[in-house]
């Protein structure tokens, strides 16, 4: 039996509390219920760092960022640690990918044969952040990344039917993707007529919406004209639930500056901007999901759908992701097998992270485990097969950009419980409290919970080993960046094509110059 081929769409900052799919009763993802029903979703699925570029290498290597080294969204991919591409191509796959994957560092494909865009953001330590800098280092720093977040959330931010370069990346994303299956689906018929066998493909497609700025395309925003858009409440006392890490991230999105973030008007036109780009993202999935029916592959085709994070849209008076709530570091997660026997199984409740999605597209490509370096992550074949029943865990951990010590967080049953080494706790019940406004850390009728829970945490990361290793890598990466000003360096990927525009002509004319 031939090897299935791989399709894995990525997401931009997308919450599954926000997608139809997932149960919300106004946002619209049809195909996204259609691929959920030829698959199975998974109910708690976490990001393991609620931030792009850490949550990627993550998912990518399958391990921790902390393992990785892959603190926030300056810091280095290495390339030392192999990949699902690297894997997959020495299992015979043709490895592409097209969009967003937010790689730092000279290597810029990380084992893809190909990638069909260019970087969205810079690929050098531009985003370098202060945090870990001698004071007198600190001084001479201008920091150049992303500051006062809070006004993308805005409702005069919202821009419709606009051009945009984020859309624009977006489309050229989405072409790149059809083009490669429909020149795919002309080497099948030519393997077919010659009876040969088709080289099995893994296709990683990365958009960068509904990630903010929220300037939906019109269609797309009229597709809720008179929804009922939904908005969070503000309790009287909301300064006094935050955590430290919390009151750390408002401060580093400028959560106080604008003076209008919590105006309902303002939150129902920012909210309903956001269902439109997850609309928008869904209907792309359609696109590709009938380019693999139209080309043949419907019936060998593995299709993944995830984000790397959610994106918290004002809840709790909230912007952005770094945060452990459930709109922050939950994710999407869909996957879908047509040759993998579910027995019916169509939804998860079991906590599951991004890091597992290595290893179980392993076991559907028939890697053999001494083919394999250790990881993290654990294959979800099991649970799709329903043939597992040991109780799973997913952690996450966020330590730089926002953040001034290591934190990190478990999921365990029906619990979270969020760890800030040196500062406050977090405990909920999502059960009984899937808001997280009832912090349970500190009540004595959850004390052996919450030990257990820090234990697991402390048993699987070292935070004082953790914060050395950031403030090190801060003090290197800034000296490397300061440098590469100087010389003007830049790692940012320009993208090959072919001059020929016969598919077939240009996808074999690339791979032939492979063999030379």
């Amino acid at each position: 039996m031939s090897k299935p081929n791989i399709v894995w769409i990525v997401a931009d900052q997308l919450t599954p509390l926000l997608t139809g799919v997932y149960g919300h009763p106004v946002v619209q993802t049809p195909n996204l219920d259609r691929l959920a029903a030829s698959g199975v979703r998974f109910d708690a699925a976490y990001s393991p760092c609620p931030v792009c570029a850490p949550a990627r290498a993550s998912m990518l290597t399958g391990k921790y960022v902390s393992n990785i080294g892959a603190y926030d969204n300056a810091a280095s991919f290495s390339a030392e640690e192999p990949t699902v591409a690297h894997y997959l191509t020495l299992a015979g796959y043709d490895t592409v990918l097209t969009g967003k994957m937010h790689f730092i560092g000279p290597d810029q494909l990380h084992g893809f044969r190909a990638r069909l865009t260019s970087n969205l953001y810079a690929a050098d330590f531009a985003y370098v952040p202060k945090r870990g800098l001698l004071p007198e280092e600190s001084a001479q720093v201008e920091y150049t990344g992303p500051t006062g977040h809070a006004f993308n959330y805005l409702g005069e931010a919202v821009k419709v039917g606009k051009w945009s370069q984020y859309l624009s990346f977006d489309e050229e994303t989405q072409f790149r993707a059809l083009e490669y299956l429909h020149a795919q689906g002309i080497e099948r018929e030519s393997a077919i007529f010659d009876g040969k066998n088709h080289q099995p493909f893994f296709l990683c497609v990365s958009y960068t919406h509904p990630h903010e700025p929220f300037w939906p395309p019109q269609a797309y925003w009229d597709l809720y004209e008179d929804a009922e858009i939904g908005i969070p409440e503000f309790p009287d006392n909301l300064k006094e639930t935050y955590s430290t890490l919390d009151s750390w991230l408002n401060e580093y999105h400028s959560i106080d500056k604008p003076t209008t973030l919590r105006d309902p008007a303002s939150i129902r036109r920012v909210r309903r901007a956001y269902y439109a780009l997850v609309s928008y993202i869904d209907h792309k999935v359609g696109e590709l999901l009938d380019s693999l029916v139209d080309n043949g592959f419907q019936e060998n085709t593995v299709v993944i759908f995830s984000s790397d994070h959610g994106d918290m849209l004002l809840e709790k008076g909230m912007v952005q992701k770094r945060t452990f709530y459930e709109m922050s570091s939950r994710v999407p997660l869909i996957i879908s097998n047509p040759k993998l026997d579910a027995k019916g199984h169509k939804s998860s409740k079991e906590p599951v992270s991004l890091i597992d999605i290595l290893p179980t597209l392993l076991d559907f490509a028939e890697v053999p485990p001494e083919q394999r370096l250790p990881i993290d992550g654990r294959s979800l074949v099991p649970i799709i097969t329903r043939e597992e029943t040991n109780e799973r865990v997913a952690f996450s951990e966020y330590h730089s950009q926002g953040s001034h010590a290591p934190c990190f967080m478990i999921r365990k049953d029906q619990y979270k419980y969020v760890y800030i080494h040196g500062f406050d706790s977090q405990l909920f019940d999502l059960e009984k409290d899937l808001g997280e406004s009832q912090n349970l850390s500190g009540n004595p009728a959850f004390e052996e919970i919450e030990k257990s829970l820090l234990a697991s945490v402390l048993e699987q990361f070292d935070p004082e080993l953790i914060e050395q290793d950031v403030r090190s890598s801060i003090r290197k990466r800034e000296k490397v960046k300061q440098a590469m000003r100087r010389t003007h360096q830049s790692w940012d990927f320009p993208p090959f094509f072919n001059p020929r525009k016969n598919l077939m002509d240009q996808y074999l004319a690339d791979k032939n110059s492979l063999d030379r």
